[in-house]
């Protein structure tokens, strides 16, 4: 699916034209891709690399295989004007170019660790093709020390003839810098970050990272390897623990009448605590939090410490979809044969990701105990339906509306903000909606004749006499 809208520029003025470097991307998924378009935007030469034949096609036919706002028409423009080329040759990739970012997938085992297969695919792949100095820099999330396992690597693959040569190795440095981009708005993150991390063990890496990013103007943290991969796993794992705090607070709004928005409120004015991620709702998702927090918790206890904060904030994110499912047989009483719409399936609005979707176990739970369910969502339908079999997929939020017993809303899609309610009333067989990420007014929806549940919002307390 091929997004749209304009792309974000740098703050200060448009990116530089000059080619300033030339830079290869192993692995063209959401990261590498992202990472790839937007290093070509700031004037760099790009060579993306990914071993899916198909996929590398379609990305040379400017079809992209994810949705993200501004994404696409960089990418077409900046191919027609050859600063960005796709490629399944690693080889071509390695010779070309002097650094070199690998943005492979690190999906968890069972264990909650992360899998490294395929950075050290990569990073032998890299080694046996290298012929001059390369920086080799970590893209992709990893735990401490997989940088120094990168460089063993590399260093075990070198061709013979270098590994043999008089006075020393091939030159290389491998570093860490670590991504922070959001879906959804990945483009804008990376154009104007609030700080890029790196992680370098030598001058000369520092300095190629520096050149690398000097037309973003950005604040540069320099750590070693081992913090900067560990920076990663700290701030995703820190922010889902306010989402899961403010998840927690809710339940106790529920029980004592009070509205989880005016506390979240209250609580970010404090400048050491701010408004971000106080959003109570069904839980985070994606592809970044869930992993992430399980790997940290892995990484701690292989470290020797019992990281139990965290697997509570785990366990929170865990409960509180059961607990809205909860809520809804409570408050709809019987849910074998009644008719369910569900508005927004990805895990976050601009996105179609569905990955740990809290939407999948919601309408799987519901589907258990004998409820038919309609669903949209503006992206991510045709994903949800291979994970969603049996859910009926509707064209616009009216139809699923349409002789339902209940609404959820479980995306907070800003479309879903602006609907005609009044018409979604009328259409529906009972006028009662979940609203999973407190996305609506709850006052204004009672006015409307809607039997209305909110999040934390005093449900359980003080029902309705709120201003």
């Amino acid at each position: 699916m091929i997004s749209a809208g304009p792309a974000p520029l740098l703050r200060g003025g448009p990116p530089d034209e000059r080619v300033r470097m030339k830079i290869s991307i192993i692995g063209a998924g959401y990261v590498g891709l992202v990472t790839g378009v937007c290093l070509a935007h700031i004037g760099h030469e790009v060579i993306c690399v990914d071993n899916d034949a198909p996929k590398v096609q379609k990305l040379r036919k400017g079809i992209i295989p994810i949705y993200e706002p501004g994404l696409a028409p960089l990418l077409t423009r900046l191919m027609k004007q050859q600063k960005l080329v796709f490629t399944t040759s690693i080889k071509e990739a390695t010779r070309k170019s002097t650094v070199i970012f690998i943005a492979v997938g690190t999906p968890s085992k069972k264990s909650g660790e992360a899998d490294l297969t395929y950075v050290e695919n990569v990073a032998r792949e890299i080694a046996v093709n290298m012929d001059s100095y390369k920086l080799i820099v970590e893209k992709s999330t990893v735990p401490t020390a997989t940088g120094q396992r990168v460089e063993r690597t590399i260093r075990l693959n070198l061709p013979k003839k270098f590994r043999a040569r008089r006075g020393g190795e091939l030159e290389f440095d491998v570093a860490s810098n670590p991504e922070f981009l959001r879906e959804g708005s990945a483009v804008e993150d990376f154009m104007n970050p609030d700080r890029i991390v790196i992680g370098v063990e030598s001058k000369k890496a520092e300095q190629l990272l520096r050149e690398v990013y000097k037309p973003l103007k950005a604040t540069i943290v320099v750590t070693n390897i081992n913090s900067a991969e560990l920076i990663k796993h700290a701030s995703n794992s820190f922010l889902a623990t306010k989402i899961s705090f403010a998840n927690a607070v809710s339940r106790i709004c529920d029980l004592v009448g009070a509205d989880v928005l005016k506390v979240a409120e209250g609580m970010g004015y404090d400048k050491r605590i701010g408004r971000s991620f106080l959003n109570a709702g069904i839980g985070y998702g994606g592809s970044c939090f869930p992993k992430d927090v399980d790997a940290f918790i892995r990484l701690s206890e292989k470290s020797g410490y019992d990281f139990g904060l965290l697997k509570a904030v785990r366990q929170v994110n865990e409960e509180q979809k059961t607990h809205f499912v909860r809520l809804i047989e409570d408050k709809l009483w019987i849910i074998k044969n009644k008719t369910i719409g569900v508005l927004g399936l990805a895990f976050k609005p601009d996105t179609d990701d569905m990955r740990n979707a809290p939407a999948i176990d919601i309408i799987q739970a519901l589907q258990h105990e004998g409820a038919r369910i309609k669903a949209y969502d503006p992206q991510a339908m045709e994903r949800a339906a291979g994970e969603l079999p049996g859910v009926v997929m509707c064209k616009d939020p009216y139809a699923v509306a349409r002789g339902c017993d209940c609404l959820l809303i479980l995306t907070e899609w800003k479309e879903f903000k602006e609907l005609n309610y009044r018409k979604v009333r009328e259409s529906m067989r009972q006028a009662v909606i979940f609203d999973g990420r407190n996305l609506l007014a709850d006052a204004a929806m009672r006015q409307l004749g809607f039997e209305y549940f909110g999040i934390g919002r005093g449900c359980l307390g003080t029902e309705g006499r709120r201003t």
